[in-house]
Parts: C-alpha cells; sequence; structure tokens
C-alpha cells in the first residue's frame, strides 16, 4: 500500500518525482482561478477523507483545495466527529473509512494512531501531521527552496530552536535528499537521536551547534518554528521561552548567515518570539511562497499515494 507516513519510508526517487510533478503542476496553473480544476483531473470520481484530531488552518485548507483542484471530492472528519480509539478502535475506523473513500490523510497527536490506522486501512494514508514528525510540510519546504536556489542537494540547512516534529522531518529529509543540516538549540531540546543517527547513515552532515551565530555562518536556509505548541500549559511556555530566546532569527542573525540564505518558518508564528517581523516580511523570507507551496506538494503526495 502506498501510504506516505515519514520521508524515510519513502524511496528517495519517488519524493524527487514527487517535488517535480508539484513543480509542474503549479506552473500548469498560472493565472488560472484558484477553483478551476486541473486540466487533467486526476482525481476524478475519488473521495478523500481529511480527517483532524488536531486543529488547522494550512493543511485544511491545502488538501481540501487540492482534492477540488485534481477533481476529486473531500469528506472532512474533526476529532470530535471520530473520536479515535474511543468508543470503536482505531483499526475497526480504518477498516470502515477504507469502503467509504479511496485515500485518508489524517491529522493527530500520537505517532501510533497513525500508524493503526495505516495498518489497518486498505487505501492509502498520509500523514498531515503527528506530535512526531511532519512530512508533508518539508515536501513544501523543498519545493520551495528549490524554486528560489535550484537544487538542494548538498546545501546546509540549519534549523533554530526546539527539535519538534518539522525539525524531525527536516532531518528525515537530509538524508533523503542529499543536503547537511545543522540544529542548534538548548540540549534539553535536542532532536531525538535516532533521527540524527538516520540522516548521518544515508551520508547527510548533521552537526548540533549551541552558538546560533555559529550555525548560520554560511547557511543556504534558515528555519525556525514556534517555541510552544498551542496545546502546551503556561508553565511551559515560561520555560521554553527562557530556553529559547537565545535562538530567536532577527536581522543580525540572518545578517551573519549571509545574503544568500533564505528564511522559513512552517506558520503560523509569533512574531517577535521566535523571529522578528522584519525577518518575516524581509527579502530572503519565502514564508508565503512556502505556505502556498502546501497546496502544491500535496497534491504530488496525492497523485503518488492513487498511482496517478
Amino acid at each position: 500500500m502506498p501510504h506516505f507516513l515519514d520521508l524515510h519510508l519513502t524511496d528517495p526517487a519517488d519524493l524527487r518525482a514527487m517535488i517535480d510533478q508539484a513543480a509542474a503542476m503549479k506552473a500548469a496553473r498560472k493565472g488560472m482561478p484558484k477553483g478551476t480544476p486541473d486540466a487533467d483531473a486526476p482525481l476524478a470520481g475519488h473521495a478523500v477523507a481529511l480527517v483532524f484530531e488536531k486543529p488547522s488552518t494550512r493543511t485544511r485548507v491545502s488538501f481540501d483545495i487540492g482534492v477540488r483542484q485534481m477533481g476529486g471530492q473531500t469528506l472532512v472528519l474533526s476529532g470530535t466527529d471520530m473520536q479515535l480509539g474511543h468508543g470503536e478502535t482505531i483499526a475497526d475506523t480504518a477498516r470502515v473509512l477504507s469502503r467509504y473513500v479511496d485515500l485518508i490523510m489524517i491529522r493527530t497527536f500520537e505517532e501510533s494512531t497513525l500508524l493503526e490506522l495505516a495498518e489497518h486501512a486498505t487505501v492509502p494514508v498520509i500523514n498531515g501531521l503527528t506530535n512526531r514528525t511532519h512530512p508533508c510540510q518539508i515536501m513544501a519546504d523543498i519545493l520551495t527552496f528549490e524554486e528560489h536556489r535550484g537544487p538542494i542537494a548538498g546545501k546546509r540547512v540549519v534549523w533554530l530552536g526546539d527539535g519538534n516534529n518539522v525539525c524531525a522531518s527536516f532531518l528525515h529529509a537530509a538524508g533523503q535528499f542529499g543536503f547537511d543540516m545543522t540544529f542548534a538549540g538548548p540540549p534539553p531540546l535536542d532532536p531525538e537521536p535516532e533521527f540524527v543517527a538516520a540522516a548521518r547513515a544515508k551520508g547527510a552532515d548533521i552537526r548540533i551547534e549551541r552558538d546560533p551565530a555559529a550555525a548560520v555562518a554560511g547557511a543556504d536556509l534558515v528555519v525556525t518554528d514556534t517555541w510552544v505548541s498551542m496545546h502546551d500549559p503556561a508553565s511551559t511556555r515560561e520555560r521554553r521561552h527562557n530556553q529559547l530566546r537565545p535562538y530567536q532569527v532577527n536581522d543580525a542573525l540572518m545578517a551573519t548567515a549571509g545574503p544568500q540564505a533564505l528564511f522559513m518558518h512552517c506558520l503560523p508564528a509569533h512574531r517577535e518570539e521566535e523571529v522578528t517581523s522584519s525577518v518575516m516580511d524581509g527579502p530572503q523570507s519565502v514564508i508565503f511562497d512556502e505556505a502556498e507551496n502546501r497546496l502544491h506538494a500535496q497534491k504530488a503526495v496525492m497523485r503518488w499515494c492513487l498511482g496517478k
């Protein structure tokens, strides 16, 4: 079953083909109204379930519009609609949904929910986000980088802040796409050693650096994310802010990186916390291209899952 669960579980040649197809589909739509179907309508006759245990703006809109542009139909289900694992098992939910739809995207909390759903579904399952990884975001980020700077292979990505789920998928991507990566953040928030080791095993140069200025010097891409999750308690918020304040992306840090460095953030951002508005709105920022490219990258992922 061609599930899209994590970048390191998908063949690098398939990932490259998805990026290339996303770029081609984006180019083919230039100047078209956003509600106009793609010419080939590859998902015509197909139904896609979009399951959101965790709330979303970009993931929900980009998947929903993407399916519609490709001629398919969506069924959007919230956590309150589904109550996965409560009353009905995740396995049984997977079996039932597979009788109704051709593809399932799920945005959830626990990785175990995603894996159990995929194990028992008889249609492809896409990881729209878990607490551990976020592969769709990184597909959009790679598409965005290559639009502006050409092939990402051999480049250096610098991640500042918390070694969270987006950072984890960047590490997976380093091994699959052949770029190097530096993590700069406090030791308690380091990425999981498993992710670092896996990227290194595939030949990526992965560094851990505590000095943010040293980390970004000569970087091709500087990336950060929010310091706290929407579900973190107030005590966690205060502690994270104290730990991460030295890693704020500001004008001085971007100047250290150099003019070739792009800036990315998966959004939503807390302006003046993890990044200043002057960087977000500045000439090196590609955050809104990045947000748009969720649509195009995920369309390519869905096509791959359905053999289109």
